[in-house]
């Protein structure tokens, strides 16, 4: 039996990339024969790891197909051309209005994105869902399928590799550091972390808001980012990381005071899990999937309020006690996101789909 990965792009870096690399390393433990294949490779990924989409067949009833759903593609419109089992991973897609106002062709995309979701309706016969929420969508759209929960697979040893120096001796100079880790774009709300930087600087002349993420393709809204910081007076204070390498994000988590989330959108928010591992204390919006990767700890904002997250994130930067409630509550959700135990639910999950029929 074949056990295959495709996706439309296979990313160096990126959480969809890496869970995909992840699984494939948790199947053939399992004894399975596994592959890859992509329409796009990132040449940084090492040479053999996927094969292109065109070399993918031969494929018999008896074989499994695993489809990872995260944006528009023809390619989801092909999986009925595979005569094999089929499976989903869903990785939820960005709603389009978000991209509206800044690209035309980010919410066109997005919006073919769910037109392959309701395609697939039928086309598959279990998904695996990053999140519950991930799971509730597809519940909504009309899927009669099993779907099941399971989170991104994280390999947490990568993160004890050694950061960047540069980065560690330049903000790790004692300023409050608060964080966000994630790509520029607009679901991310970007926005409202800047204006409730701007209310926390009134408390604390001397922090810096860092944005960890590449604006590729979202110039637009970035653009519009860093004239909106300026137009505040704060825009020394705002650090547009754009794409960095691995150790500098390493970095930036271990500088950081506070991770602080206003994100309207996320499927699965991996830099949260990252958080949790660097007992960096968490204040995010609740919304989409943000509490269910929180899972009770950190800190949950019901309100967006600039003034409301400025008075919480100035509690949680200054008071040592809370500091040590959350960073033991962030600890004890890790335990869910281990490595060992989300590869164990994935083994369980792939194993139980092998043996019906």
């Amino acid at each position: 039996m074949r056990i295959v990965q495709l996706l439309p792009t296979l990313s160096f870096g990126d959480a969809i990339g890496n869970d995909t690399l992840a699984l494939s390393g948790a199947l053939k433990d399992m004894g399975f024969k596994s592959e890859i294949y992509a329409e796009n490779i990132d040449k940084r990924l090492p040479r053999g790891i996927a094969s292109h989409t065109d070399k993918l067949k031969d494929l018999k009833s008896s074989d499994i197909l695993i489809y990872h759903k995260s944006t528009g593609t023809d390619l989801t419109f092909k999986i009925e051309q595979y005569k094999c089992r089929r499976i989903m991973v869903y990785h939820n897609i960005t709603p389009p209005e978000f991209f509206r106002p800044y690209s035309t062709e980010a919410a066109n995309l997005t919006e073919y994105g769910y037109k392959g979701v309701e395609y697939l309706r039928d086309k598959v016969e279990y998904v695996l869902a990053d999140s519950a929420y991930n799971r509730n969508e597809l519940l909504k759209m009309g899927y009669t399928c099993p779907i099941d929960v399971r989170p991104i697979l994280i390999r947490f040893e990568d993160y004890k590799q050694a950061p960047d120096e540069a980065v560690m001796k330049k903000y790790g100079d004692g300023r409050t550091n608060l964080l966000f880790v994630g790509r520029i774009a607009p679901n991310k709300k970007q926005e409202n972390l800047i204006r409730a930087f701007f209310c926390y600087k009134k408390r604390d002349p001397q922090a810096r808001l860092i944005l960890c993420g590449s604006y590729a393709g979202m110039e637009n809204y970035y653009e519009r980012l860093v004239k909106y910081a300026a137009a505040l007076g704060i825009g020394d204070d705002v650090i547009f990381t754009g794409h960095i390498r691995f150790p500098e994000i390493l970095a930036y988590y271990r500088t950081a005071s506070a991770f602080v989330c206003m994100s309207e959108h996320e499927g699965f928010c991996v830099p949260l899990a990252e958080a949790m591992f660097f007992d960096v204390p968490i204040i995010a919006y609740d919304a989409a999937a943000i509490s269910d990767t929180l899972g009770g700890c950190g800190i949950l904002l019901d309100d967006n309020s600039p003034e409301f997250a400025a008075a919480v994130i100035d509690r949680t930067v200054h008071d040592e006690k809370l500091r040590e409630y959350l960073i033991k509550g962030q600890r004890k959700r890790l335990e869910d996101f281990s490595y060992e135990r989300i590869k164990a639910i994935f083994e369980k999950q792939i194993r139980s789909f092998t043996e019906k029929r």
